[in-house]
């Protein structure tokens, strides 16, 4: 019988990263390096999450779409070769990631890629802090390859400064960069194809300037994408919690979730669903099975669409995500 899933961290270690999620999260960092970012959730070959709680402590969710799919998705559909539909992380971005896209669908193929549409929430910004995303509004592609010539294509990227809690779309096709001072929780398709146009002329941590992908890139772009806006939905009253709608898509829906003080909410329906907590405690729950998962910020967890009777109880001030595979 399934239960809510929590998972072990898988780190990577970037160029623009820090110790931001040991701070934030208390997450056991590896050594000194920095680190970019914390995969949560992963079905990727070579990163398959371990699961950390309850009677399948040990296997991995590659072992769990091999043998449970049925029950862990319902009515969603996997990902290439079976594989779980998403990829959840946490990024720690101390400096400036490279400005890049992901191929759409329509190119992925052709290109020898994955596509790959994917969304931010903000949950942690210096005041400074800032993404680029899409382009300025009439540059032309002429103009923008002119300039990854010339080494100043950042300044066709549209900048938009951030806070707290902001959120951003990013469909495939869409340019973008995230920008230093930023911890961000990434809720993706599960894909790890990603074309650098430009690196800030810097150099990787083996001392040498990374790879640039610009003809994939041009192919790739939106070059019809001026100026996109940050997610503008406003807030819901529910009986004892707000919400919002951050994402709806083909691919994946996200709300975000907020408590002002102990609250029990029930999810309903069967479905597939992955809580991730940005603020407070919550534990999880599913009457059937028996398990809870105890969530502290910075842990997801992953409902099989199999559970009924899911409920979270939060703590006072509690946000989270509650993302949802179609």
């Amino acid at each position: 019988m399934l239960y809510p899933i929590t998972f072990k961290p898988i780190f990577k270690d970037r160029i623009w990263g820090g110790r931001e999620l040991e701070r934030l999260y208390k997450k056991k960092l590896p050594a000194i390096q920095p680190i970019g970012e914390s995969w949560e959730i992963s079905d990727r070959p070579a990163d398959a999450s371990v699961i950390a709680n309850g009677s399948l402590a040990g296997k991995d969710l590659r072992w769990l779409m091999e043998n449970h799919a049925k029950e862990v998705l319902g009515a969603a559909k996997p990902a290439t070769a079976g594989r779980f539909p998403l990829l959840c992380k946490i990024l720690d971005a101390r400096e400036k990631l490279s400005l890049q896209v992901h191929p759409p669908a329509s190119k992925a193929q052709e290109l020898k890629g994955e596509p790959k549409t994917e969304m931010w929430f903000i949950a942690d910004a210096t005041p400074e802090a800032s993404l680029y995303v899409g382009l300025k509004q009439g540059v032309p592609r002429e103009q923008f390859e002119r300039k990854i010539s010339d080494g100043s294509v950042a300044d066709c990227f549209h900048r938009i400064p951030v806070k707290t809690g902001d959120a951003m779309f990013l469909p495939s096709g869409r340019v973008h960069a995230i920008g230093d001072g930023l911890v961000i929780f990434e809720i993706q398709q599960n894909s790890d194809t990603t074309y650098r146009v430009f690196d800030w002329n810097r150099v990787g941590l083996d001392g040498k300037p990374r790879e640039l992908h610009v003809a994939q890139s041009l192919a790739s772009i939106d070059f019809n994408d001026f100026d996109p806006k940050l997610v503008g939905s406003k807030y819901s009253q529910a009986p004892n919690f707000q919400y919002r709608h951050l994402v709806q898509d083909p691919l994946f829906n996200v709300q975000e979730m907020m408590t002002g003080s102990a609250e029990t909410i029930t999810l309903a329906g069967q479905f597939l669903r992955i809580i991730a907590l940005v603020k407070g405690q919550a534990k999880v729950s599913d009457s059937e099975s028996g398990v809870s998962a105890n969530l502290s910020a910075g842990q997801f967890c992953l409902i099989p669409a199999s559970l009924k009777g899911v409920t979270v109880k939060t703590s006072a001030q509690t946000t989270f995500l509650c993302a949802e595979p179609n």
